[in-house]
């Protein structure tokens, strides 16, 4: 099959002989058919089979066709560097149908704003946009998608990820019932199904099986504690002959340790997070597509948007979320039958990923063990690890350490506060406790039994001492200091619990939990 067979417009079949496409992909064979009869459509395809021309060349088909005075399709996408291929991708397909394109990205009213604004007033053909930049331009007014043709969703999955499901929601009530609706995501998990039901009507589904890894990428796992992953990392690079590599971590607040510890070591990096203004992110990407710098380290919001070939070494510095994200990030080495190294860092609270991973991709993997001048490895037991938070020899890892922590990210679980209030009231002994809003039955027998005062000594206690509002915070290890009127008595309990209680914080009511997993920092 070739694209002639599609019977596009003629000047929508001159762009794509000019772009060098002769032959279709997958997800463009089954998608574009699709899309030209006017249905929506669900369709999930790995990142890198040519989504973009799936949904660009049907739109601009009708464009040729039609030539609407109005907006014809609005595209949604997670990040600024994905709105601005699918732009060049418009200016490319459309050179020959004259289709016009904005694209709508950045915070705040400072970044390319009045160039936004007067683009968005005089209206374009297509409109590519980041939901929260869109929303901006939209609640003051003069952005008009009232006849809209096309709403295309790219990257759904990764949309719902950074939390824009709520934004998207708010922008599908501002357009027309009337449309067509394309999402395309590279993942399908259930709560992209869910979300598909309330945005498209009766779409044709299409579902391409995630294709293996190429057998070309040397796959290398190392078993390794979050604290250690750095020392490994120098370890690993001063071992390699890097031409270009993408290092990939979960967290933004990583990416500048690691740039800074590999300067230390004479070489050529730089990161790239979502921080940085729009020109500096893609003044950063042509130097590494121009080879000016050998080493990039980027957070996972920016690696849908980042697209370079010829890479020599792609690092996992964190595990990502989904195991299709892992065949993803590693597919962008040994392209175009070139040979190339993948290379992913397992700590104890990943082994469960490890296993979503080599279930997909069909294959088990080799785990190396962290070498022994650096430290001491974690074991690789699923079971044993699975739920915990551990990132250290010891336990988990101490927040100086920007890769200390438990979690997925590598950060420390926050603990969250309780639903059920916690009373401190100080009361007399021998009155009646006051009844407390929302207190349990629990809580209240505390209450009595502080009214009730301390037991004799040689008593033991079966419950938890509640410490009284008046008490006052004292560093770990160190006697609470005194309170004008306290009696020695109330000195020694104020003094047992502070050794007890090194957080200050009194006991946690019973119910209340403690959060398993680590929040990754949003972009």
């Amino acid at each position: 099959m070739t694209f002639d067979d599609f019977q596009l417009h003629p000047d929508v079949a001159d762009g794509v002989h000019g772009m060098g496409y002769t032959k279709p992909s997958p997800i463009q064979e089954q998608a574009i058919p699709a899309a030209l009869a006017g249905k929506d459509l669900i369709a999930c395809a790995q990142t890198g089979t040519g989504k973009t021309a799936a949904y660009l060349l049907p739109v601009l088909d009708f464009i040729a066709y039609e030539r609407p005075a109005h907006t014809t399709a609005l595209i949604l996408c997670p990040t600024r560097e994905l709105a601005k291929q699918i732009d060049e991708q418009v200016e490319g397909f459309g050179y020959h149908v004259g289709a016009s394109s904005i694209a709508i990205y950045g915070g705040g009213k400072s970044e390319n704003w009045e160039q936004q604004k007067r683009a968005l007033t005089q209206g374009a053909d297509i409109i590519i946009a980041t939901p929260g930049r869109l929303i901006a331009h939209m609640q003051l007014g003069y952005v008009k998608l009232d006849q809209l043709d096309f709403l295309i969703l790219d990257e759904a999955d990764k949309m719902l990820d950074m939390g824009f499901s709520d934004d998207i929601i708010q922008i599908v009530n501002h357009l027309p019932t009337k449309r067509q609706t394309l999402l395309f995501s590279a993942t399908m998990p259930n709560k992209i199904r869910e979300f598909s039901k309330k945005i498209l009507h009766e779409p044709e589904e299409i579902r391409l099986a995630v294709s293996k890894p190429a057998e070309n990428i040397n796959q290398q796992m190392y078993m390794v504690y979050d604290t250690m992953k750095l020392a490994l990392l120098e370890h690993l690079i001063g071992e390699l002959d890097v031409q270009s590599m993408i290092l990939f971590t979960s967290r933004k607040m990583n990416v500048g340790p690691i740039e800074r510890a590999l300067r230390k070591k004479g070489l050529n990096v730089r990161g790239i997070t979502s921080d940085r203004t729009q020109e500096e992110r893609e003044q950063v990407m042509r130097d590494f597509k121009n080879k000016q710098f050998q080493i990039l380290v980027a957070t996972d919001v920016m690696s849908r948007g980042i697209d370079v070939s010829e890479l020599s070494h792609v690092v996992n510095f964190d595990l990502p979320r989904d195991a299709e994200d892992y065949v993803h990030r590693i597919g962008r080495t040994a392209r175009a039958g070139t040979s190339g190294m993948a290379i992913t860092f397992v700590s104890d609270h990943d082994q469960d990923a490890v296993v979503k991973i080599e279930k997909l991709i069909e294959r088990e993997l080799e785990k190396k063990p962290t070498p022994e001048e650096i430290g001491p490895s974690p074991e690789f037991d699923p079971k044993k690890y699975r739920g915990r938070g551990a990132s250290g020899p010891g336990g988990r890892g101490g927040k100086s350490s920007p890769f200390g922590g438990g979690g997925r990210s590598g950060s420390r679980p926050e603990r969250p506060a309780s639903s059920a209030p916690k009373p401190a009231i100080a009361v007399a002994e021998g009155a009646e406790a006051p009844a407390v809003a929302g207190e349990t039955d629990e809580q209240k027998k505390r209450r009595k039994k502080r009214r009730r005062g301390p037991k004799p000594e040689g008593a033991t206690s079966g419950g938890i001492e509640a410490t009284a509002s008046t008490t006052t915070e004292s560093p770990a290890g160190e006697a609470a200091p005194s309170v004008d009127g306290s009696t020695d008595e109330a000195a020694k309990r104020r003094r047992k619990r502070g050794g007890r209680n090194r957080s200050g914080r009194g006991p946690k009511p019973e119910g209340s939990s403690v959060a398993a997993e680590a929040t990754a920092t949003s972009e």
